[in-house]
């Protein structure tokens, strides 16, 4: 990981998949290790995530009580999988908007499940779950050309679940959260320099879930979709790709190759460029090849190079 973002050198990285423990030593350690590599991270911020936040009680309809998927986002323990920014540039983290608390009960047009005409697994249950799988952040960055608003977050993934559709209910309306935002239905909207990004492990085309949810984020004329590529998403397309197989950010097995990591500028923002580090095999990018870009996370790094 080290190696891929050093290569990259981003201004600011919104991490995922990163363990929270509360003194930061995690993010701590891993901002020594790119310091070492000779890029400096003065500014950090980790909040306490949704995943591994113990319910105890049986979200998930097993008949189970306090297992991993009965926490308020998957987790083993708390904080695992959570979310972390890196930047360059000082983080207004007082004036940040956590969504992270957010019931998904109390979101606006919220789709809950339904198992039988009843709530699933039950209304004890929907009175407390959380939207937020591991987080939705507005964390605003005062970069030179001015303040850029991330907002960030890391959907659930849209499978592991029943006819009822809880996973793939929750994905849709993680991803919805944010164009509600925008229109001011969740307080005040954010200003119109922000970038949308993180892992919403959604697929426009491809693999399962609720294609429409991303199709309509990438359609919101208040957002621009750089589209970035690489040579090795194109050169690994699997069998069958429905979509643009040189836009993929992610190889798994069993589901393939799929689009799941977006980074999407306000509309009004200038693209210089933007990527994804992803080289082909025996090729390379920026000095990384495929196999070190492989060790670093089956989600290769996305970038977007903005203007003033």
């Amino acid at each position: 990981m080290v190696t891929v973002i050093a290569a990259a050198r981003p201004d600011v990285i919104a991490l995922q998949g990163i363990d929270y423990d509360l003194d930061g030593a995690a993010l701590n350690a891993l901002a020594g290790a790119l310091a070492q590599a000779g890029l400096d991270y003065p500014h950090r911020f980790a909040g306490p995530p949704n995943s591994g936040r113990r319910s105890g009680l049986d979200l998930d309809g097993d008949g189970r009580a306090d297992t991993p998927r009965d926490a308020q986002g998957y987790g083993r323990f708390t904080g695992q999988g959570g979310m972390a920014v890196l930047s360059r540039y000082p983080l207004a983290v007082p004036e940040m908007r956590d969504f992270t608390p957010l019931l998904w009960a109390d979101l606006p047009g919220a789709a809950l499940p339904s198992a039988g005409g009843k709530p699933f697994p039950g209304a004890g249950a929907q009175a407390v779950q959380r939207l937020s799988s591991v987080a939705h952040w507005d964390l605003p960055v005062d970069a030179p050309q001015g303040r850029l608003h991330l907002l960030t977050f890391h959907a659930t993934t849209p499978v592991f679940d029943g006819p009822e559709d809880r996973n793939g209910l929750r994905n849709r309306d993680e991803l919805r959260l944010w164009p509600l935002y925008l229109d001011g239905a969740l307080g005040a909207a954010p200003p119109e320099r922000f970038v949308l990004l993180g892992d919403a492990n959604l697929d426009p085309a491809d693999g399962e879930g609720r294609h429409e949810a991303i199709r309509a984020l990438l359609a919101d004329p208040r957002l621009q979709d750089p589209r970035p590529q690489s040579p090795g998403a194109r050169a690994a397309a699997d069998p069958g790709h429905a979509g643009d197989p040189a836009l993929d950010t992610v190889d798994w097995d069993g589901p393939g190759n799929l689009r799941v990591d977006y980074v999407l500028p306000a509309a009004g923002l200038q693209v210089r460029a933007a990527g994804v580090l992803w080289p082909e095999a025996g090729g390379s990018v920026n000095g990384i090849d495929a196999e070190t870009a492989a060790r670093a996370s089956r989600h290769r790094l996305v970038w977007v190079d903005l203007g003033g």
